[in-house]
């Protein structure tokens, strides 16, 4: 029964009610008989009953039409996705006309040669609708301003094994020689990798759309404590504010680069972006970009500028901020990338060239004037298959990563700081990675990518001549991995996945290890 029908019967019931209730006998007095003060006074108090009676089914047949449209609207919304030719958009005067007894899985619309047809609505769209109108009545997240917040993210549970010394156990990004008498592998799991975000959209400010994000997961670093070693302390990713016009944008905020736009398909590694030490030019640093895009009959091209502030690795027991090479200069990191984008959303296009100076000042008044070229690409090789990646050359781009990162404690700090240091952002650097992925349908796919980073291995060498310290100092990492993913439900996702990882030192062998994982997810 719909709403209308249930809020006629409603006022019927009130209607019977004041005239079993003694109405009817006062109505029916005879009009040449006058009625008495106290029948009169009855009279008129029943009258207002009546007439309050009415007012409240009233309200509620307004209130039941407008929830009848908002139904009507998703339900119209859900035949358009279907696509069906022959179910043509319901207009305004149909839509008044069309009969609420209709059964919600039997909606019959008109053909032009006047017969009835039978829309076709799956049990995902029905599903949709459901969802629709559960959101009515959901409570929603609440904002101290007027407009809209949206909360999302994902619960991550990782397992994984390991063979071999890895830097990071959760996510390993370099092997390390095993040292003697230590275990051969490892075994662990670990939800620090989850992560929450929230999403804001304001106002129109000068004609452009403004909107904001933040989000967070909880990897940055361990707490003290009984299990400790798997909860983790919240980080801030990213958090940034956007203004977007029709061909403009201008973000501030913490962000990623936007001269590595791409990044390798992986469910074991979204705490730090896949091959990060490996050919995967990453941070997160304070941005400040201006996009401006020109749309062309076949494509779109986009150039982006902006400066960053780029962060160094810094100590585990750091708890003060001291300024950086970058922030010693005085002057931010230029950034600059220009790109070209196909239009199609199912098979992306877009292949991109950036530029980069990071001006550096070192203790002691050695400066560094770092630089570098990136080239990206995600090209659609076959109707299911994409190919995508980057390569970059330069010095002076550790804080960048992309390379082994310097993990080493000097036993002559100032020597490190005015010397050392310097000559390693000297170093020239190369690296690159690239991903193959094959969509299996829609709900899995299988990635297989590689990556390599490495800094001249000569200069290295020589550098190590001065340090003794940086006689184990990382050149080269190369890592490859492959990994299956399957979606049985929008929101669920499960992921297997096989890595192996190289690592050259100065002097030595490489160090060789593995790791097997697998990723259950929940995303909302």
């Amino acid at each position: 029964m719909n709403f209308s029908t249930r809020a006629l019967l409603r006022a019927v019931e009130r209607v019977l009610w004041v005239v079993l209730a003694g109405g009817w006998p006062a109505f029916a007095q005879s009009p040449s008989v006058p009625a008495s003060p106290a029948t009169q006074a009855e009279l008129d108090a029943k009258v207002r009953m009546l007439s309050q009676s009415l007012e409240e089914t009233r309200v509620e047949l307004s209130e039941s039409r407008s929830e009848i449209r908002q139904l009507r609207a998703v339900l119209e919304r859900v035949l358009s996705k279907m696509g069906d030719p022959d179910t043509p958009t319901l207009g305004v005067a149909a839509r008044r006309e069309q009969t609420t007894e209709e059964s919600a899985g039997d909606f019959q619309t008109a053909k032009p040669n006047g017969e009835q047809h039978l829309a076709r609505i799956t049990e995902e769209d029905w599903q949709i609708v459901n969802a629709r109108l559960e959101e009515f009545q959901q409570d929603k997240v609440e904002s101290s301003s007027k407009y809209r917040l949206k909360l999302s993210g994902i619960g991550l549970f990782n397992a994984f094994g390991q063979t071999g010394h890895v830097d990071n156990l959760d996510v390993p990004a370099a092997a390390f020689p095993r040292p003697p008498g230590t275990a051969s592998g490892s075994l662990g799991a670990s939800l620090r990798q989850s992560i929450v975000g929230l999403t804001g959209v304001g106002p129109d400010l000068y004609g452009a759309r403004m909107s904001g994000d933040v989000q967070m997961d909880f990897f940055g670093g361990l707490p003290s404590g009984y299990g400790a070693a798997t909860s983790g302390v919240m980080r801030l990713r990213t958090a940034r504010i956007r203004f977007d016009w029709e061909n403009t944008s201008v973000v501030v905020g913490l962000d990623a680069p936007f001269f590595s736009p791409n990044t390798p398909t992986s469910y074991m590694s979204l705490a730090v972006p896949g091959f990060a030490s490996a050919g995967n030019l990453w941070t997160w640093a304070p941005t400040i970009r201006v996009e401006q895009r020109w749309a062309t009959p076949f494509s779109q091209f986009k150039i982006e500028a902006g400066v960053m502030d780029p962060s160094r690795y810094a100590a585990f027991d750091a708890s003060v901020r001291t300024a950086n090479p970058g922030e010693n200069s005085r002057q931010p990191a230029y950034l600059l990338r220009i790109s070209a984008n196909g239009k199609s959303e199912n098979r992306p296009l877009s292949v991109g060239v950036s530029g980069i100076y990071v001006p550096q000042r070192y203790y002691g008044g050695e400066t560094v004037s770092g630089w570098g070229g990136v080239t990206d690409w995600r090209l659609p090789l076959l109707p299911h298959a994409e190919l995508s990646g980057e390569f970059f050359v330069g010095k002076g781009l550790d804080a960048f990563g992309g390379v082994p990162y310097v993990l080493v404690q000097p036993s002559d700090l100032n020597q490190y700081n005015t010397v050392t240091a310097p000559a390693l952002a000297g170093i020239r650097m190369l690296g690159g990675w690239s991903q193959l992925k094959v969509k299996l349908n829609e709900r899995s796919d299988f990635n297989l990518a590689g990556g390599s980073g490495a800094r001249s291995a000569r200069g290295t060498r020589q550098i190590a001549l001065l340090d003794p310290t940086l006689q184990f100092l990382s050149h080269r990492n190369d890592m490859w991995f492959a990994n299956y993913i399957f979606r049985p439900r929008s929101n669920l996702v499960l992921s297997t996945e096989y890595r192996r990882l190289r690592t050259y030192e100065v002097s030595g062998a490489p160090a060789i290890a593995g790791q097997v994982g697998l990723a259950v997810g929940f995303i909302f």
